[in-house]
Formats: C-alpha cells, structure tokens, sequence
C-alpha cells in the first residue's frame, strides 16, 4: 500500500533562494511516516508506552531529482517494502502534482527506549505494519 501525506512549503523549510534546503527532506519524509504508521494502526507513540520500544532511522539514501519551492503542496508516498525480525525499509517519493522531486530509501531499526539495543518489532506491530 501506499500511503499519501501532503504539506505546503513554508519559509522556514526552505534555504536563501526560496528552495527546500537539503536537510528539511528528511522532516517532512518524518512527518510522511509518521501519518503512515497512524494509518496503519501502528502509531509510533502506542509503540513505545505499550512495548517500550521505537524505531530509529539506521541508514537513509535520498535522491533529490527537483527543488521544491516555497509555498507548493508537496506529497509524500511512503510504500513500506520489506520487514524483517527487527527492521523495516520502506520508500518514499516526492512529489509536486505529477513532478518527481525526490526519492528516499530508509532503514529503520526497533530498538529498546531503555538502553537503545536493538530488539525485534513486537508482533502485534508486525500485523498492524500492512504491506
């Protein structure tokens, strides 16, 4: 599945030049999961106060292909694409209408709150986490 979340690009997201600064992609590609999860009846928040455990961005590869500027709607698709005993990877692209404007591969990890080891996502979340 896939799963839409749209923002405006306001001011403070964007660098001199009016254009999304490089590093603001990965706040609104959290925001994006994080609409996701609450989708999928996974919220992170549930995640943590019933199994205090949540996940962590372990790696991240992002291909910036066109600028989004100030005051666009921009959409982010998350399509989560594999799970595995204590990780997820899932994409997310970018985009203005039709507009490709970038691409994100992310790895997240379930780790312990208590001391931050990893740990496998619990199995209610594994159910909940609709591929």
């Amino acid at each position: 599945m896939i799963y839409r979340y749209t923002t405006r690009i306001y001011y403070q997201d964007t660098d001199a030049g009016g254009i999304v600064y490089h590093a603001n992609y990965l706040s609104i590609a959290e925001r994006g999961r994080t609409e996701a999860l609450r989708e999928m009846g996974a919220p992170h928040a549930e995640m943590v106060a019933r199994y205090g455990v949540m996940f962590v961005v372990h790696r991240v590869n992002l291909l910036y292909q066109r600028p989004a500027r100030i005051d666009e709607l921009v959409t982010v698709e998350t399509e989560f694409a594999e799970l595995r005993g204590a990780s997820v990877t899932l994409r997310q692209k970018f985009l203005r209408d039709s507009d490709s404007l970038a691409m994100l591969e992310l790895g997240l990890g379930c780790a312990r709150v208590s001391d931050g080891r990893a740990t496998r996502i619990p199995r209610e979340w594994v159910a909940r986490l609709k591929f």
